[in-house]
């Protein structure tokens, strides 16, 4: 059997990669997205561990099984209608990323509330503003906060938000639009954390947006289709919600011609806020899971249904 990796490694991950594979031949490639044609490593391979470019898919017929290092799988979305029999398995790395990204939210929010993203850029400008900041802050204590997704990081973020005696509205795949709107007239923050589907696909869209009550954060951690950053810009410019923290765009790295990077009443973590020192090494850990997962014919953890999205 031949695995191919590609994905940046240290020579430590190297060394548990070969260890891992064990008799099997491994093939480390390391970032492959810019790369156009599939070297013939990949094309003799049964198992990719990475996101390989979707178009290397045609041309791989022995691949069996996709372990993804993402938990977003649009770009494979087509996978099911290749030509090539059977397709491979693809697994992604759902609730992997939930305690990082609910701290980056946790993180977000109270930066926003106390104001800490207006004293960085006075420290910037070396401008002293002392007690006049005061009356522009808030606190986090008894926030009523909308979570749209009730996946693993809403719900760790639930767990992150018990101390502050928040009052939570939680809104599954079952959401209703009545309902929804309701919740977010009487919203001080709203998490979005839900894959791209089509009944999340620009959800929050200019009418929706104008439920919200003046000085509300909107937090996205989800997917950059969620919501119409057009109108989202307006609010944030003209002020009718507060703020925005915003891990995901819908174009990536986000343009540099978008009013958002313009607003200073939100902060664009740069789809950084799953990452942590330790991320590869547990990614690693992931597939080697699974790896004896796949050898003994068992059911691999993380596979995904194209038919729900996720």
């Amino acid at each position: 059997m031949e695995i191919f990796v590609c994905l940046d490694v240290n020579q430590a991950q190297v060394r548990f990669l070969r260890q891992i594979a064990g008799n099997d031949v491994i093939h480390i490639a390391g970032d492959c997205s810019k790369v156009v044609r599939p070297p013939p490593e990949f094309i003799s391979c049964q198992i990719a561990l990475g996101n390989p470019p979707f178009p290397w898919l045609k041309s791989a017929d022995k691949l069996r099984w996709i372990q993804l290092e993402s938990t977003g799988f649009n770009e494979y979305a087509p996978l099911a209608d290749l030509a090539n029999e059977p397709n491979p398995i693809l697994t992604n790395l759902a609730g992997f990323f939930a305690e990082p990204v609910a701290e980056t939210c946790l993180a977000g929010i109270l930066a926003l509330y106390r104001g800490m993203h207006k004293v960085v850029s006075l420290k910037e400008t070396r401008t002293w503003r002392g007690d006049r900041l005061r009356s522009c802050i808030r606190t986090l204590a008894g926030a009523r906060v909308v979570l749209f997704g009730y996946g693993a990081i809403n719900r760790r973020l639930h767990e992150l938000l018990q101390p502050f005696g928040c009052e939570v509205a939680v809104f599954r795949r079952d959401w209703k639009p009545v309902s929804l709107d309701r919740e977010l007239g009487r919203a001080d923050i709203v998490v979005c954390a839900c894959p791209e589907t089509p009944d999340t696909r620009r959800a929050f869209d200019r009418r929706r947006l104008g439920e919200l009550m003046s000085g509300a954060l909107f937090v996205n951690v989800g997917r950059g289709s969620l919501v119409d950053e057009e109108a989202l810009a307006d609010a944030l410019v003209q002020g009718t919600i507060g703020g925005a923290l915003l891990d995901v765009t819908e174009r990536e790295p986000l343009p540099k011609c978008s009013r958002l990077w313009d607003c200073n009443n939100v902060i664009l973590s740069q789809h950084s806020g799953g990452g942590s020192v330790d991320e590869i090494d547990r990614k690693l850990q992931v597939f080697a899971n699974n790896l004896q997962r796949y050898r003994q014919g068992k059911a691999l953890v993380g596979q995904v249904d194209f038919r729900k999205g996720y």
